[in-house]
């Protein structure tokens, strides 16, 4: 009756086990895209399945049996009557218990589980193969073309993303220039910075033009998966052609077309900071 009872008991905390856990995987790997909880529920159940039959294996040892405690034979009457008394917990405090148990395992396994970079930007760009950015405001640290004539200065803190980017996506930035000397001083920061040496991205994939409605046709021309930028207008004018789009600005907007999200920077989006 004793070893039915504690089957029982070990079966109810390993479903409790695998939903929490399940839950934690769909969290972490839930990134505001359709594919993207997919991915996060499935990777959530198979880490259930795998952990649970480990945790169990770990748990499943012959037990030490406890030396039988001989009872006093002057007090019988106390023996009968007293194990009664403390046998039968409450079922409000046993399932609590199980669920601190449970709570307390996983904790513990994902303090030491943290997905890379690398990991991130393949989530959290649904597995985009092309992505089209724009340095102003995005991967440089001037915000107009009129402060690229005096200037270009990469942004150290995108870099490190820029680059994990530009090893699982075909990358094209661009930007709006007033005159060549600015086209080549972007180009100068860009190869400074080390953005052409990681093989990821060459110098013919940075594009410039003297429009924003240039801007938005190179996007159409190239037709990626993903497109970055700070103009509202240029966004609004490509949610009809671009399956993802990602807004970049202090303020989150009010209005935005399902496919468009939004971030402060590009490495807040990515969780790197």
């Amino acid at each position: 009756m004793a070893t039915e009872t504690s089957k029982d008991e070990l079966l109810q905390l390993v479903k409790r086990f695998s939903a929490y856990l399940t839950v934690k995987m769909s969290n972490l790997f839930s990134f505001n895209t359709p594919d993207s909880r997919s991915v996060g529920a499935v990777a959530g159940l198979a880490v259930a399945i795998v952990f649970t039959w480990r945790w169990l294996r770990s748990n499943s040892g012959p037990q030490r049996r406890q030396p039988k405690r001989q009872a006093p034979t002057t007090s019988s009457s106390v023996v009968t009557t007293q194990p009664n008394a403390v046998s039968i917990p409450s079922g409000g405090v046993c399932s609590s218990s199980e669920d601190l148990r449970v709570q307390n395992v996983v904790d513990e396994f994902f303090q030491t589980v943290k997905p890379s970079l690398g990991q991130i930007v393949r989530q959290k760009l649904s597995e985009g193969r092309k992505v089209t950015c724009r340095l102003l405001g995005v991967i440089l640290e001037e915000s107009s073309p009129e402060e690229l004539q005096s200037q270009a200065t990469v942004r150290s803190s995108v870099l490190e993303v820029l680059l994990e980017i530009t090893k699982f996506c075909d990358v094209y930035l661009m930007e709006r220039v007033l005159d060549d000397e600015s086209e080549q001083k972007v180009l100068a920061a860009l190869e400074n910075a080390g953005v052409f040496t990681s093989g990821g991205l060459v110098k013919d994939k940075v594009l410039f033009c003297s429009t924003e409605t240039g801007r938005s046709s190179f996007v159409r021309q190239l037709e990626p998966d993903w497109h970055i930028d700070t103009n509202p207008e240029v966004i609004f004018q490509l949610a009809r052609f671009i399956k993802y789009q990602l807004q970049i600005s202090p303020i989150r907007p009010e209005r935005t077309a399902a496919n468009v999200l939004s971030s402060p920077s590009l490495e807040q989006f990515f969780g790197s900071t």
